[in-house]
């Protein structure tokens, strides 16, 4: 590859490059990219009525295929219970001036037992095979991490996968790195004797040295579920944890409020941008964090989702529940799903500052109408929402994790969460499972529309229904592709 290095940063230039790496030389180049025709889903069994390993569901998206909509592929863990959660790739878009790289390797941390497998997804895209394990003792030994959360590729071609908490299940940032070609654990990524009391998703961005990591909760209070009580008791994260990505220090904390947890984080793509978003669950807000002028970081408010007074429900006001988060390749769109409310969102967000709202669907959720839920006061809605039936099948859960195709106009969406508050929450996707389904985006004007002609019914697999989670194009995707 031809590379010009540029102060502070390395610009890649793909017209010149004839022998590049994997992923794409920016986000716009992302866009122009293939149309996906298979996608990857970790699908569950912890705490649903199978003792069956959690598996890799390959599944076809490719409209004019014969199993279109189908699984075609399931490769099954060699062990039970480990609840896989968040994938990522050995090489992405980080490593794309270096045509050593193949995106060949998926990485999938297990949240609960702490294992850490690595996939092969090269030799065969469409029947992926077990390529390593990362036994949990060697996490626990060598970094004093467990509960292994988001996986991302480094542009050094090592791996780094952010940890909720200790070998305990104890609250503690931290992130394990792993060498990219033999996937031995090399040690702990931070350095010094500071680090944040928890722990779960990160973004980083090289050009502004700066790794940003978020909090959920104390590892072994989010295992048996939601309990209300843990609220006030600092058990739920609060801030946005500041990293200098030179040193690897822990720098600063950003306060987004008490029982926040924020969760999922995205820088905009432009990787001069000195930006992004962070979704919070707890408090159902949206929260830009920026580069001030001083050179640190903060953060404000720039989206609230107003909670609903229930009756029939935990509590008498339901919170929206963000769980989900993404921004589209060209930093236009916003999206989030509202777990709890139902709704997926789609916002403008041209000015950073002031994000307006676009599309909205339901799709599932807890105030449908007819359900044990009765909405007393809404600041949003005049009526509560349809229940979404797609092929004859009631959409069990609500909607939870997003993808977005690489030209932004597919959204693909699953239902489950994490399998203990699926089973408190949405108990019926314990019995039937839980779904995938697809959104149509209007690009030029805004707006989400339900494709009522694709379902993934994941309450059919062989052996009983599973919880399906994130969503992973073989060719890279907005949530996991970092340009540096």
């Amino acid at each position: 590859c031809v590379v010009y290095v540029l102060p502070g940063f390395v610009l890649l230039r793909a017209e010149k490059c004839g022998a590049c790496g994997p992923g794409f030389a920016s986000p716009l180049d992302a866009m122009k990219g293939p149309r996906e025709e298979l996608v990857y889903v970790p699908c569950i069994y912890r705490n649903t009525e199978s003792s069956k390993p959690d598996f890799l569901a390959t599944v076809d998206v490719k409209p004019d295929s014969p199993r279109y909509c189908q699984v075609i592929h399931r490769l099954p863990m060699p062990n039970v219970g480990d609840e896989l959660h968040h994938s990522g790739w050995n090489a992405c878009s980080s490593c794309f001036g270096d045509s050593t790289k193949a995106r060949n390797r998926l990485i999938l941390p297990s949240l609960i037992s702490s294992r850490i497998y690595v996939v092969d997804v090269g030799s065969d895209p469409r029947a992926p095979r077990l390529h390593k394990v990362i036994n949990s003792e060697d996490v626990f030994w060598k970094c004093d991490l467990g509960h292994p959360h988001t996986s991302h590729c480094l542009g050094s071609g090592e791996i780094m996968i952010s940890a909720l908490g200790d070998p305990a299940g104890r609250g503690k940032g931290g992130f394990i790195l792993l060498d990219g070609e033999t996937f031995e654990i090399k040690g702990n990524w931070e350095r010094g004797e500071k680090t944040p009391p928890m722990g779960y998703d990160f973004w980083y961005q090289p050009r502004h040295n700066v790794l940003i990591s978020t909090e959920w909760g104390v590892p072994r209070c989010l295992g048996y579920g939601f309990d209300p009580n843990d609220l006030k008791k600092g058990r739920y994260g609060r801030r946005l944890n500041v990293w200098d990505w030179s040193t690897h220090s822990y720098v600063q904390a950003i306060d987004v409020g008490e029982d926040a947890a924020p969760l999922e984080i995205r820088f905009l793509h432009n990787p001069d941008a000195a930006e992004g978003f962070v979704g919070c669950t707890i408090s159902s807000a949206i929260h830009r964090f920026y580069k001030t002028q001083r050179g640190d970081w903060a953060a404000e408010k720039v989206i609230q989702v107003p909670s609903k007074k229930v009756e029939g429900w935990l509590l008498p006001e339901m919170p929206a529940f963000i769980t989900d988060i993404l921004i589209s390749l060209d930093d236009r769109f916003l999206y989030f799903s509202n777990w709890l409310h139902g709704d997926i969102r789609q916002y403008d967000i041209s000015n950073t500052r002031q994000p307006r709202l676009l599309g909205q669907v339901f799709v599932g959720g807890s105030i449908s109408r007819g359900g044990p839920v009765t909405v007393c006061e809404d600041q949003e809605l005049q009526k509560q929402p349809e229940p979404l039936t797609i092929k004859g099948k009631k959409v069990p859960g609500g909607p939870q994790m997003i993808q977005l195709s690489l030209d932004g106009k597919r959204l693909y969406v699953t239902t489950s969460l994490y399998s203990a508050w699926d089973k408190q929450f949405y108990p019926e996707l314990i019995r039937e499972g839980s779904v995938m389904l697809q959104l149509d985006v209007d690009t030029e004007r805004g707006g989400l529309a339900v494709n009522r002609s694709f379902l993934v019914d994941f309450g059919q697999e062989p052996e009983g229904p599973c919880l399906a989670h994130e969503i992973r194009y073989p060719g890279g995707d907005c949530t996991s592709d970092i340009w540096l």
